[in-house]
């Protein structure tokens, strides 16, 4: 039986002894609930040998008010509990002095989704950091990651690190939360105390899940597009779309599984994908559609586009390479329609300077590639096996499952 960090702290008193006569907060979003579906901070609220002092809110919110990037969240009072309850994407990304001052323990409950991208990890870093500083204690409650164990990508490269690259992870890095933090404290060298309470009864190579507990989990959106484990599965490839002009699928009702626009034609692309690596896009079946977004990129106009189906008995975790998939889209439009103005060119993540998909790839190699008449998925290929084999050794001491 599945039980994750957040349903042992509940269920065994003798893991919240280090919790006693503290004062606890807890770091915590919409899907950070219980087997029941209780949401974290009801669920501690309502133990009587528990007393919560402060609570924090990464992006989108605390309760998931916020639905696009960059839109931040106010702090606020909770008004059941009358704890403050401090925002991480608002005036500040890292916690300030004050905020550290609110507690003595740190819960530490959030769902990830396996990519390096996910503005989650690197709360995580910098609240690690601060306890560090601080001399605070932190508790993780792990979670499962639900694209599984599989690592792909390029590594961030040095200098290239920010609010969606908090350190040198491929862009998918087969980790939980946990096992991330781990990383974290040994390759930063933090003096922090910091605790995983593991799960119980996680197998991230089993069927049907591959990483989620499928059946015996509900899927709760982490943040508003995560709307589905297909997203969490695409993620690590759809993401780079952010990027790009190219709808991701936003103001769709399947954002981040499916991506598009206007001015291109979905049947020739997915062609061209097939001639120039047909074994990139196994594991999965790709489908052309047509979508109209209701808002964002494209809002109310037809697009022509391909979805990526990953929730039939065609889906194989260990040969479906969501990151190579989507790298091929891009370079088989190019190939189809060389001026395509293919690269977002505004801010993303409050970086005004670098190009957003060189951010989101942790550096411009794979832009470079795109760009290139004469690169090869073989080329691509070569510098993501050497990384992706690089990270396959480092990690495993890290692994918990």
């Amino acid at each position: 039986m599945f039980a994750c960090g957040l349903d042992r702290l509940l269920a065994e008193p003798a893991l919240r002894k280090m919790l006693r006569g503290r004062r606890v907060a807890l770091l915590a979003h919409p899907a950070s609930v219980d087997a029941d579906l209780t949401h974290a901070l009801d669920a501690l609220a309502a133990l009587p040998d528990l007393q919560l002092s402060a609570a924090f809110g990464p992006q989108h919110g605390l309760r998931g008010d916020k639905q696009d990037n960059m839109i931040e969240s106010p702090d606020f009072v909770d008004p059941a509990l009358g704890i403050p309850v401090f925002s991480l994407y608002g005036t500040v990304r890292r916690p300030t002095p004050a905020m550290m001052a609110a507690f003595d323990v740190l819960l530490i409950d959030l769902q990830d989704l396996g990519c390096r991208i996910y503005t989650f990890i690197t709360t995580l870093r910098y609240l690690l950091e601060a306890a560090a500083e601080h001399g605070k204690a932190v508790c993780l409650l792990d979670r499962p990651n639900p694209a599984g164990r599989p690592i792909e990508g390029l590594r961030l490269h040095p200098g290239w690190e920010s609010f969606v690259g908090a350190g040198p992870l491929p862009m998918r890095h087969g980790l939980t939360m946990g096992e991330l933090a781990r990383w974290f404290v040994a390759t930063l060298d933090l003096d922090v105390d910091c605790t995983v309470i593991r799960m119980h009864g996680w197998s991230p190579d089993a069927a049907p899940g591959y990483g989620w507990p499928l059946g015996e989990r509900s899927w709760i959106n982490p943040s508003p597009n995560a709307a589905s484990l297909s997203m969490a599965r695409c993620y690590a490839g759809t993401v780079m779309l952010e990027g790009t002009t190219l709808s991701e699928g936003r103001g769709t009702t399947r954002p981040l599984e499916l991506f598009g626009a206007p001015d291109i034609d979905a049947d020739r692309l997915i062609g061209v994908m097939h001639t120039l690596a047909p074994h990139w896009l196994s594991g999965c079946r790709l489908r052309p559609c047509w979508f109209e977004p209701t808002f964002h990129k494209h809002a109310g106009r037809l697009c022509n586009g391909v979805q990526i189906h990953v929730d039939d008995a065609h889906y194989q975790p260990a040969s479906f390479r969501p990151w190579r998939l989507q790298s091929l889209a891009f370079k088989a439009l190019r190939q189809l329609q060389p001026d395509y103005p293919l690269w977002r060119d505004f801010a993303y993540e409050y970086e005004y300077e670098r190009r957003a998909i060189d951010l989101i790839n942790g550096s411009p190699v794979l832009r470079e590639w795109v760009d290139d008449p004469a690169a090869t998925p073989a080329d691509l290929d070569w510098l993501s096996r050497a990384d992706e084999a690089a990270w396959e050794a480092e990690r495993r001491e890290f692994l918990l499952y």
